[in-house]
Formats: structure tokens, C-alpha cells, sequence
């Protein structure tokens, strides 16, 4: 298991209004067509391999997906690089709905 750390949603707004983040869905393009969490970039998880040379090394980063389960997989490759600031949102965009926050297109 690498460094990445569990992050809830209330604990997801912390990290935006103190420091900020970069919020990444790794979401299909499908899901996303159905709404996402404001100024979040998609990179879909299939294609990380070729995008984690651009991912910020010293900033916080955050990821999301439907449930949880395929953001912690990119958690975990992504940390496996050596970038450790990271982050996987719990639940996934359903936790964000469930919270009550809103769906924006992204």
C-alpha cells in the first residue's frame, strides 16, 4: 500500500479553502456527462499512465470517482510515482451527492 490518505467530503472543502487542490475524476467519459464537482479536471483512469508526468508534484491532489474504488487505484499509482501529496475522496461522487453538494458541469 502506498502513502495516499482517505478524505471525506467535509475534509475535502477544508483542503480546497486552506491550500487548495487540484481535483481530478478519473471517471468515464459517460459518468461524466452526468455531472462532476466544480473545477474538477478529468483524466479519465485508463489514460493516467500517459498523464502523470503532468500532474503537479507540489500540490495537493485529490481523486474521485463513482464510489471510491478506481480513485483509489489511481491513489495508489500515482503515489507509487513518487508524487505524495494525494488524496482519494471517500464514496466518490455518490459521498458528494449524498452530502447534498452540488453536481456542475465539467
Amino acid at each position: 500500500m502506498y502513502g495516499f490518505k482517505e478524505v471525506d467530503v467535509q475534509g475535502l472543502e477544508q483542503i480546497r479553502e486552506s491550500s487548495g487542490c487540484m481535483l481530478i475524476d478519473v471517471r468515464t467519459e459517460a459518468e461524466v456527462s452526468r455531472g462532476g464537482i466544480a473545477g474538477a479536471v478529468h483524466i479519465p483512469l485508463h489514460l493516467l499512465p500517459m498523464k502523470v508526468q503532468d500532474l503537479p508534484t507540489d500540490q495537493t491532489i485529490v481523486f474521485y470517482c463513482q464510489s471510491g474504488g478506481r480513485s483509489a487505484q489511481a491513489c495508489a499509482f500515482v503515489s507509487s510515482r513518487g508524487i505524495n501529496d494525494v488524496y482519494n475522496l471517500q464514496g466518490g461522487i455518490m459521498g458528494w451527492i449524498r452530502s447534498g453538494k452540488p453536481l456542475a458541469a465539467i
